[in-house]
C-alpha cells in the first residue's frame, strides 16, 4: 500500500455544483498534510477530516476563485480563530502560489475601500513564488507552467518513489507532457466534451485527459473538474476510450498514490 494519499475535497468544475464544493484536495505521507487549491467551499470539508490548523502548507496552482476563494475563509480561521493550537504568527503556513498572491489574495479579503491598499495576510501566511522544483514538507514538488487565461501551474508531486501529476487548469500545451509523463496518477481536469468549437487554452476535454494519460504511460488517470451543467457519463466515456480504466474523481473519497 502506498505511503502517500490524495483525498477529494471538491472536484466541481469553474463552479460549485448542488451540494458540490469547488477545486480542492489534500495529499498526505508522513503526517504532513499538502493542500492543494482551496476553491469555494474546500473548507468546510476540510473541516469534516481534520483540523484546518493541521495543514502543513498550501498550494494554489492558479488564483481564479474556484481554485482559491476560500483563502479569505481560511484568513478567518487563523487570525480570530479564540483558540489556536499555537502561536499563530510563530508559525505561518506557508503558501506556494503564483507571483502576484499576496496582493490578489489581500484585495480579495480586504474589508472595505478604504483598507484595500493596506490589507496584508503576511501576520498568517508566509507566501513563496510557486516556480519550478522545491521541496515541501516530505514532498519534492514541481511546478510546471500550463496554458489558462491567468498564470497557471500543474504539479508534480513525489514521495518515496511515486508521483502525482496534478494539471491544474489548461488547454492542451506541450508542458502538459513533461507533468504527465510516467507519473504513478494523474489527476487531470476534464471540463468539458470534445468538440472543435472549444476555445484554446483554457481547459481539457475527457477525450484530451485521456490522451494525455495514454500518450504519458501513466498508471491511472482521475478525472476532475467537470462543470455542473456537463454530463460526467460522457467525459468518462470519452476518457476511457483513450485510456481505459480512467474514473472520475468523487469529494470525499481518498486515493492511494
Amino acid at each position: 500500500m502506498s505511503d502517500v494519499r490524495l483525498t477529494i475535497l471538491g472536484c466541481s468544475g469553474s463552479v460549485p455544483g448542488p451540494g458540490k464544493a469547488a477545486s480542492g484536495y489534500l495529499v498526505e505521507a508522513e503526517g504532513f498534510l499538502l493542500g492543494l487549491d482551496l476553491g469555494n467551499g474546500t473548507l468546510a470539508e476540510l473541516q469534516h477530516r481534520h483540523d484546518p490548523f493541521d495543514l502543513g502548507a498550501l498550494v494554489l496552482s492558479h488564483l481564479h476563485p474556484d481554485h482559491c476563494s476560500d483563502f479569505g475563509a481560511l484568513t478567518v480561521w487563523r487570525r480570530y480563530h479564540p483558540n489556536p493550537p499555537f502561536d499563530v504568527s510563530e508559525h505561518k503556513l506557508p503558501v506556494y502560489a503564483p507571483k502576484n498572491a499576496p496582493e490578489r489574495l489581500a484585495k480579495a479579503y480586504a474589508p472595505n475601500d478604504a483598507e484595500l491598499a493596506e490589507t496584508d495576510l503576511s501576520d498568517v501566511f508566509a507566501f513563496h513564488v510557486l516556480n519550478g522544483p522545491t521541496r515541501i514538507g516530505p514532498f519534492e514538488v514541481q511546478a510546471i507552467l500550463v496554458d489558462h487565461p491567468t498564470e497557471a501551474f500543474g504539479v508534480r508531486i513525489s514521495h518515496g518513489g511515486r508521483t502525482l501529476a496534478y494539471t491544474g487548469d489548461t488547454g492542451p500545451c506541450d508542458s502538459l507532457d513533461e507533468l504527465a509523463r510516467g507519473a504513478d496518477v494523474l489527476l487531470a481536469e476534464a471540463t468539458w466534451t470534445d468538440a472543435p468549437e472549444r476555445p484554446a487554452g483554457v481547459h481539457l476535454s475527457g477525450k484530451q485527459a485521456g490522451t494525455l494519460a495514454r500518450r504519458g504511460d501513466v498508471g491511472r488517470v482521475l478525472l476532475t473538474h467537470v462543470a455542473p451543467w456537463t454530463d460526467r457519463v460522457a467525459i468518462l466515456d470519452e476518457a476511457m476510450a483513450e485510456f481505459p480504466g480512467a474514473r472520475l474523481v468523487e469529494q470525499g473519497a481518498t486515493y492511494e498514490i
